[in-house]
């Protein structure tokens, strides 16, 4: 059960990167007042939170009633989390992990930008979506092994949570290299993650050994 909870903690926050989410945030909240940004960023916590709390609880569900299996789903979810990996190993900005040109003009304009692109895409993006579905169909049949990944949710919630408040802070602290440094560090755990997924994949559909 622990190590089913530490395993989704760890995939998670490499995958929602509240680092990356809180430097995102700093950058278009600059103009804004701390009563504002503390608004936005719990409204944005809440959000994605629900989000990838409903794909947590219907997800796995939704897949079965597709006739996705659970290889299928290791395999996909690696291959994706292994893209997601791959960007912040090189500190890429892409449309999986960060809001694309058009995504962040939009965003400008916005007063409000809790909801988008803060809870979505950037907090539930891609990467977090297919993580969430991938560790609960995993534990599918367990409540306790369910009930640590939810834990874990909540968990990386509430640091992604703490990491908008204090966004501004971080940012000038750490700087563009320190974010970036610990978002390579972070990029290597996930592409390694996400390769042992591919092969519990391979191996449970009987394609490895």
């Amino acid at each position: 059960m622990i190590a089913s909870g530490v395993l989704a903690f760890t995939t998670l926050f490499a995958t929602v990167g509240p680092i990356d989410v809180a430097a995102v945030f700093a950058a278009l909240t600059a103009h804004a007042h701390a009563e504002q940004r503390r608004r936005m960023a719990a409204k944005a916590a809440l959000v994605a939170t629900a989000i990838l709390l409903v794909i947590a609880l219907v997800g796995s569900d939704l897949l079965h009633w597709l006739g996705v299996g659970l290889p299928a789903l290791r395999i996909a979810g690696g291959v994706l989390l292994l893209l997601v990996a791959v960007d912040m190993v090189f500190a890429r900005h892409s449309g999986v992990t960060s809001p694309t040109p058009e995504e962040s003009e939009e965003a400008e304009a916005r007063a409000d930008i809790s909801v988008f692109p803060i809870a979505t895409p950037l907090i539930a993006g891609p990467g977090a979506i297919g993580a969430i579905i991938l560790r609960m169909a995993e534990a599918r049949g367990d409540i306790r092994l369910q009930a640590a990944v939810i834990a874990a949710l909540f968990a990386v919630m509430a640091l992604t949570y703490a990491a908008l408040v204090a966004a501004g802070a971080m940012s000038r602290l750490l700087g563009v290299t320190g974010l970036n440094a610990i978002t390579r560090v972070l990029g290597v755990l996930l592409a390694a993650l996400s390769v042992q997924f591919m092969i519990d994949g391979l191996i449970a559909a009987g394609l490895m050994r």
